[in-house]
């Protein structure tokens, strides 16, 4: 029997969640890819309702903003300053039936007719979940949806069982029937109520019709003077309602976060689960307590994944890939066979059988060809690299295409930069580029092309041309000997049959050894002509004079 789909799901997000100590909104921290929110109305529109309204008041922008992100046909209603579950649920209500009267307007064969759709309302099921609650999942809400359903009630919860209940709402059952009579908050409770161990979920499904006529009679008269909504289920038992719980025996599913050490609980929890799901799916997990996975990470059959990974976002891993260890990837696609080691990668896509790592980074754009190579110490953006074709080492290929079956020398560049723009390095396919290569941009290599060792390719290389750019090596002999004399690196060189330190000098570095070395013996030296402050006056040249023939300005 197919359970009818809920009328509305409600999702409460209005708290400030003070615990956290954030900046951030409680309902927006993220564990495994999405944030709490995201989690929340995940499960609620797994449901197919006719709407789902997210109540919000703190930080309302950035809420709301991320709503419109993640769900963009959910309705938006605003909390006023009234504390309590029971207010945000009353204003959620009113934009419910707002919403199902403006639908009804529209529907009509003439919406110009006054008062016509004034008496719509929600009718049917109405879910109620926190946006806190994040390993809530849309199956355990469709097991309540069924029980409701079956058993005609007019609210049903959601409960669990704690060891330590401290803080959280009890549930009163009515002995023989086991209905619920109510739910008593902690801090109203008495200390024999506490000891009661079945605690409220704060997740129900309500009968619209109930649920609007009790919520006009809320009122706060309790320990914190708010509205509470578990005061619903008292009032509809007391109109004759059917109260009933469902009781889930497992109570991470339930469990709300409070601030950041529960939050990092329920991150572990809900990525083990994951994990041990994939495991069942034939997926090898080397090491679970260091592997990490997004929900919406999808793995196939025969893939491995060895200590030290994440994978994040909407990353797609393929049989018989194998990923780590130590590799982070995000939004990437891995191909049938490859293997990831190492590396960074965002945005990027890996062909079968391709091999990357290790320490390589992929940034978004980059595209490896099937059986390619993207090896150790090597950075890509915005790069097609072809099939079989190879970057092995030390390496920058940004806003390139790279042919098939083409392999680029080690330590090379595609500088892509001028200061204003970037421009496109294109290198064919049967290219072998040597090491130590600059190619300055815009700039293409043919197919088959060959480029020297230490060139910067500023000029198209044709294809079957070999493009050069360094001159030709010049040495210069015993330069060691006479410019680091007492080195080790001059001593290592006369022992190897070099010069010694006075061959091949200039004559004036010859007379100065010799006359230190005079000094040195205590021999007087000679010391040099000594020479006026001021050079001597030159006269002018008496003009037609044989001795003074030389141009002046030559002199």
């Amino acid at each position: 029997m197919t359970t009818p789909r809920p009328a509305a799901v409600i999702v409460l997000a209005a708290g400030e969640g003070t615990r956290m100590r954030s900046a951030t909104p409680k309902v927006l921290h993220t564990l495994a890819g999405r944030s709490m929110l995201g989690h929340a109305l995940a499960s609620a529109q797994a449901l197919e309702p006719g709407r789902v309204v997210v109540v919000i008041r703190h930080e309302r922008e950035k809420v709301a903003a991320h709503v419109a992100e993640i769900a963009p046909d959910a309705l938006l209603a605003d909390q006023d300053a009234i504390p309590g579950t029971g207010r945000a649920v009353q204003v959620a209500m009113t934009r419910l039936d707002a919403a199902a009267q403006a639908g009804a307007v529209v529907a009509l064969d003439q919406p110009g007719e006054a008062g016509s759709a004034s008496g719509v309302l929600v009718e049917g099921a109405v879910v109620v979940i926190a946006g806190d609650v994040p390993l809530l999942d849309a199956g355990t809400l469709g097991e309540l949806l069924a029980a409701h359903h079956a058993d005609g009630n007019a609210v049903t919860v959601l409960t669990t069982e704690l060891q330590d209940a401290t803080g959280y709402g009890r549930i009163l059952r009515e002995p023989g029937t086991g209905d619920v009579l109510g739910i008593v908050e902690h801090k109203d409770a008495s200390d024999e109520q506490r000891e009661i161990r079945e605690i409220n979920s704060s997740i129900y499904v309500f009968d619209a019709g109930v649920l609007r006529g009790a919520l006009g009679r809320l009122g706060r008269d309790n320990a914190q003077g708010e509205v509470y909504l578990t005061d619903v289920l008292a009032i509809a038992r007391g109109d004759g309602g059917h109260v009933r719980a469902l009781r889930t025996e497992d109570p991470f599913v339930v469990e709300g976060v409070n601030d950041r050490v529960q939050l990092s609980a329920l991150r572990a929890e809900l990525n083990r689960r994951l994990l041990e799901d994939w495991m069942r799916e034939g997926v090898t997990v080397v090491d679970p307590a260091t592997t990490w996975v997004d929900v919406d990470v999808e793995l196939e059959q025969d893939v491995t994944l060895l200590p030290g990974t994440q994978l994040h976002g909407a990353t797609v891993v393929r049989s018989g890939a194998t990923v780590g260890p130590d590799t982070t990837l995000t939004d990437v696609e891995v191909g049938p066979g490859a293997t990831v080691t190492r590396t960074h990668g965002s945005l990027a896509v890996i062909g079968e059988k391709a091999s990357v790592g290790p320490y390589a980074y992929l940034r978004p754009g980059t595209v490896l060809g099937r059986k390619g190579k993207i090896g150790t110490f090597v950075e890509t953006k915005n790069a097609q690299i072809g099939e079989g074709s190879k970057v092995p080492h030390l390496s920058y290929i940004g806003d390139a295409t790279i042919g098939d079956h083409s392999n680029v020398g080690a330590a090379s560049v595609t500088v892509n930069y001028d200061g204003v723009n970037k421009h496109r390095t294109t290198i064919g396919s049967h290219a072998r580029t040597g090491a130590d290569n600059m190619f300055v941009a815009p700039v293409t290599v043919g197919d088959g092309a060959y480029t020297g060792a230490g060139s910067v390719i500023r000029r198209d290389v044709p294809a079957g041309a070999l493009g050069v750019s360094a001159g030709a090596q010049r040495n210069i002999e015993g330069w060691v000997v006479r410019s680091r004399a007492g080195t080790p690196a001059a001593q290592a060189a006369q022992r190897a049959g070099g010069p010694t330190p006075s061959d091949e000098l200039s004559p004036q570095a010859r007379a100065e050894l010799q006359r230190a070395a005079t000094a040195a013996r205590g021999i007087p030296v000679t010391p040099p002509p000594s020479l006026p402050d001021q050079p001597a006056h030159l006269s002018e040249p008496e003009r037609g004079s044989g001795s003074g023939s030389t141009d002046s300005k030559d002199a």
